[in-house]
């Protein structure tokens, strides 16, 4: 393999739409996962602006580019999926039938390990090194909102009944109800980013708005827009006032849900949920082919979905002193959480206890 490391705005114009286009075309050759816009190169720019050590790696076979692989790396060379802990989709953009050597890459990347936490599927070099799978649920829309509507209602009559029935009544007892899909008043995201920042604190979780970067990443994405890319703001309202809305990132063909919030004085009627439903029919109108709403168990998440998609945790590692501490030190804190958050029994003590810790630290605010 012919491999050059760039930062990422060193890309030349032609590798930039190389990339583009395999994600585009990424669905006709059976991996439609690689167009995540998680995986885009605006993404990495993004990121890039707001983190340090943002780097992308283009392969190349006979002359041709044949692979973009982006991370972070850090001085010691420990490599981290780009955004880590906020991407949901990590992996090697490459053509049909491209195969490549994992620790050839990541010599070449000097990286002595490379870590990640939302590993996308057909990616074997990688997947040698996952220490565990889990489902990242999807609501299917390219065959159109009322037919994914109709396939709800046969497999959760109930709570699309009452879903549908919650939307109606907010109608009624706060005023008429208002969808934008594609919001581009700053203002809106502002409020989002407010709902959200306390929600983790409530719910007794890290604020991931209080890190600068976040907050920064976000802005920037809301302001990107292209053909094959856009950050989009979706806002249910409820006589002219927000009461929930939603930030996530689209590419062509899906769109990536990211931060969803609610105002909390709407509880009763679900929000969310109705917001859902509603970014379901916009995006089925936007020809998106399906809306991931990303790894980890929720119950709103098992009553919207169609099927689910596998992603992968865990390193790659090539023989050196780097790779062996850095998994040493993060191999326990990571098996804790999953088997935490995988048994029932563990896990609902374990969100009381946050959720008690979320009150109090609200309540001295």
């Amino acid at each position: 393999m012919d491999i050059s490391v760039y930062r990422p705005g060193e890309l030349s114009g032609a590798d930039r739409a190389a990339w583009t286009a395999m994600q585009s075309k990424a669905h006709l050759h059976g991996s439609p996962e690689l167009a995540n816009p998680f995986l885009s190169p605006e993404f990495t720019l993004a990121t890039d602006r707001v983190r340090r050590g943002v780097r992308v790696a283009v392969v190349r076979e006979g002359g041709e580019a044949a692979g973009f692989f982006p991370f972070q790396r850090s001085a010691t060379g420990v490599g981290r999926a780009v955004g880590l802990g906020v991407s949901d989709c990590q992996g090697l953009v490459h053509r049909p039938g491209f195969a490549w050597d994992a620790r050839e890459l990541m010599r070449a990347c000097g990286l002595a390990v490379w870590e990640f936490d939302h590993l996308a599927g057909g990616q074997e070099p990688f997947g040698e090194g996952a220490s565990g799978v889990f489902p990242s649920p999807v609501m299917d829309v390219d065959q159109g909102y009322e037919s994914y509507l109709k396939e709800l209602r046969v497999r959760s009559p109930k709570f699309t009944r009452t879903t549908l029935a919650k939307e109606r009544r907010l109608g009624r007892d706060a005023g008429p109800v208002r969808y934008v899909h594609d919001e581009r008043d700053p203002a809106a995201l502002r409020v989002l980013m407010g709902w959200k920042s306390a929600q983790y604190r409530r719910t007794g979780r890290s604020d991931r708005f209080a890190h600068e970067w976040i907050t920064r990443l976000v802005t920037r994405l809301f302001h990107s827009r292209s053909e094959s890319f856009a950050g989009v703001l979706s806002v249910l309202y409820a006589d002219g006032r927000p009461v929930a809305a939603h930030f996530g990132l689209r590419s062509e063909r899906i769109l990536a849900c990211w931060f969803p919030a609610y105002d909390p004085a709407f509880a009763k009627y679900s929000p969310g949920l109705v917001l859902h439903l509603r970014m379901a029919e916009g995006a089925a109108a936007d020809g998106i082919a399906y809306l991931d709403l990303g790894r980890g168990q929720k119950d709103y998440k098992d009553s919207l979905k169609t099927r689910e998609i596998p992603v992968s945790e865990g390193w790659v590692t090539r023989r050196h002193p780097v790779a062996v501490g850095h998994r040493a030190r993060r191999a326990p804190v990571r098996a804790l959480r999953n088997t935490v958050q995988s048994r029932p029994e563990l896990f609902e003590p374990a969100d009381r206890l946050l959720k008690r810790m979320g009150r109090i630290r609200t309540e001295r605010r």
